[in-house]
């Protein structure tokens, strides 16, 4: 059997064959180059100098992408829980800090009361005769001790008085040589005894005039020998009985001022003390020597210490209750009486870890404090604060107990006013970081 091959039809086939292979492995590699493209446009393609296949670069593309949101997470993990503001923006706010400290908080009897001043540390001075003011030496505030002339005031009347003993105690030198020379007489038999006792009566009666005039004349501040030799005061000192500040000046220059009248009030504020009242249910708890601890409004933050020093033995009915005064140091004088007074007396004293009622911020259940971060944000320029989770306990005068879920060094500085505006400012950041 004979074959005939035409060699022109196999050579166009066999050339149309070859351009149509090139043309399959163009399509295949533009193929390849778009997909590689489009995964490194979108970070899902890894690279591997140009000899991985397809399906390897996808492989290495998603890892990446892994990798890439794991980084973003981690980062997002590390700025968590804290929030950095300005120095001028705390100021704004009037963010206030304090250091974190240990305060006695427990198991006490809350008391409410005032502070007072014992009867012989207060004086009301008055004048024990009337007269018109000529001079007012002291105003409100001023310091003054004991003996010292406050005011003088002068009237026609303390004159006289001066004059009238004077003269008495001239005549009782008199009356004295005359009784003296009478008795002598007397007890020798020469005169006789009914002129001896009028001698002696005369003599005793203008001592007893001349002795009261020097008391009077001494209660009113004046120095008796030197008017017994001729001098005249023309005005009478006001004088102050104790040492202490003035709280009151009730006259001015010139004022007519009647026997009794209050002048002056002098009190002694060193010695102020605590009253205080305390209920019936826990008068059995109370006894002498026990530690008070205790606030004022012009301090709030400064917990003050006292000493029960008596117990009443009367109740007040309304409400019932007996009255306990404590004594308290005031060296400063700074503590004034009237004060109005928030307390609690000591029975198991417990020192624990204490913030200001105000630091602590509420989120759900679960409550938190902003601490200072001493780090790179303070050389920057910033105030950088870390939000702390802590378990709360006793809350007494203002003030909580705290056990922070994280160690927190002695003395770290603690947000009290402002924590709240902080708190906003971290969710307004967490939720810029969300968009």
């Amino acid at each position: 059997m004979k074959f005939n091959i035409n060699w022109a039809t196999y050579n166009l086939k066999e050339k149309e064959m070859k351009n149509i292979a090139i043309t399959l492995t163009s399509i295949l590699a533009l193929t390849a180059f778009l997909v590689s493209c489009n995964g490194r446009q979108k970070g899902e393609l890894g690279h591997d100098e140009g000899k991985a296949t397809t399906k390897e670069t996808l492989q290495e593309g998603e890892e990446g992408h892994g990798n890439e949101a794991h980084a973003e997470e981690g980062g997002h993990e590390e700025e968590e829980g804290s929030v950095e503001i300005t120095q001028q923006q705390a100021e704004t706010i009037g963010l206030e800090m304090k250091p974190l400290e240990e305060r006695s908080l427990g198991n006490n009897i809350k008391v409410t009361g005032r502070l007072e001043l014992f009867p012989q540390d207060r004086a009301n001075i008055s004048p024990f005769v009337g007269g018109n003011i000529s001079s007012v030496l002291v105003i409100e505030g001023d310091k003054v001790r004991k003996g010292q002339v406050l005011a003088y005031l002068e009237h026609p009347d303390i004159i006289t008085m001066q004059q009238e003993f004077q003269e008495k105690n001239d005549e009782l030198v008199f009356l004295d040589q005359d009784y003296e020379r009478k008795k002598t007489l007397y007890d020798k038999g020469v005169s006789s005894g009914k002129e001896f006792q009028m001698a002696q009566s005369k003599y005793r009666s203008t001592t007893s005039s001349v002795n009261a005039m020097r008391a009077k004349l001494r209660l009113l501040g004046f120095n008796v020998d030197e008017i017994a030799n001729g001098k005249i005061y023309q005005g009478v000192p006001v004088i102050s009985p104790i040492s202490g500040f003035v709280d009151e000046v009730l006259i001015s220059l010139g004022d007519y001022v009647a026997p009794q009248s209050k002048m002056f009030a002098v009190s002694d504020n060193s010695k102020i003390h605590v009253d205080l009242k305390v209920y019936e249910k826990d008068i059995p708890r109370v006894k002498e020597g026990q530690k008070i601890f205790f606030s004022v409004a012009s301090r709030p933050d400064e917990l003050l210490t006292a000493e029960v020093h008596s117990i009443g033995k009367t109740f007040e009915e309304d409400p019932k209750a007996v009255h306990i005064h404590a004594h308290i140091e005031n060296p400063e004088r700074d503590l004034l009486p009237g004060m109005y007074v928030e307390g609690r007396i000591v029975q198991d004293e417990k020192n624990t870890l204490a913030v200001p009622e105000e630091a602590v911020i509420k989120e759900g259940e679960k409550s938190f404090i902003f601490v200072l971060d001493d780090g790179d944000a303070q050389e920057e320029g910033k105030l950088k604060f870390k939000m702390v989770q802590v378990s709360v306990g006793v809350i007494d005068l203002g003030f909580v107990s705290i056990n922070p879920m994280e160690p927190l060094q002695y003395g770290s500085k603690v947000v009290i006013n402002g924590a709240y505006t902080l708190s906003s400012e971290m969710v307004k950041g967490e939720l810029e970081h969300g968009h």
